[in-house]
């Protein structure tokens, strides 16, 4: 059996993000961490991962040598195409996005706050390409689930308020860091899960957003397969 405490942080945010995903469902992974996450899902759940720039259908990274110049993802990082892949263009593709035709959106972050407010695509006085498609995902997706490390060079990313530009005044329906499950609520921020080995006292020491805490708050069972 796994020793799941001794897991790399980010693997085990993409294998309990792996967990939400549903059969036959239509996802698309952010850059960074989200990108993980098919690598826990077996090819037989029918789940179909798209891109912004066009790809629905992705695969896994090809092997050296097998990869095409003209099928990456959004990041520009070489992809491949499952039996079944369509190429579409942007604007067909963010049709996708904006019709609500996306059944789960896992991104990256940079910050969220307590209400479920996410910020993720820029930090003020950083050059930034652009805010990419974040805002339409987090708009249009009918989940949003954000994927991070819970804390940045000691300061904690799960805060009262974002200080950073928002994304899109929608509210995230889930948080998952290596140290937690969180869950935004109109009573407030719910801590659902702990990490492997984590206990409660740890995650509220390294969370600065209050959190709402039940009884008994189990730890996340990565042991499950989605």
């Amino acid at each position: 059996m796994r020793d799941f405490e001794t897991m790399d942080p980010k693997e085990i945010i993409a294998r309990r993000v792996s967990l939400e995903i549903r059969p036959k469902s239509l996802v698309n992974l952010g850059i960074g961490i989200p990108t993980l996450v098919s690598d826990h899902l077996d090819e037989s759940l029918g789940v179909f991962f798209q891109a912004e720039n066009g790809v629905v259908g992705m695969g896994h990274r090809p092997p050296e040598g097998m990869t095409d110049r003209h099928l990456t993802d959004a990041g520009g990082t070489f992809v491949s195409a499952v039996p079944g892949a369509s190429i579409i263009d942007s604007a067909f593709s963010f049709g996708l996005i904006r019709g609500g035709h996306l059944d789960l959106t896992v991104l990256g972050g940079l910050q969220v706050d307590a209400k479920g407010h996410l910020a993720n695509w820029m930090i003020p006085g950083k050059f930034v390409p652009g805010m990419g498609g974040a805002m339409d995902l987090v708009t249009g997706a009918k989940k949003v689930i954000v994927a991070m490390i819970h804390s940045a060079k000691g300061t904690s990313k799960i805060v009262p308020e974002c200080t950073l530009p928002v994304t899109s005044q929608r509210c995230v329906d889930l948080i998952v860091t290596e140290l937690a499950v969180m869950q935004p609520r109109e009573d407030g921020l719910h801590l659902l899960e702990t990490g492997p080995g984590v206990t409660v006292e740890q995650v509220v020491a390294a969370t600065d957003a209050e959190l709402v805490i039940g009884d008994d708050v189990p730890e996340m069972d990565l042991s499950r397969t989605g």
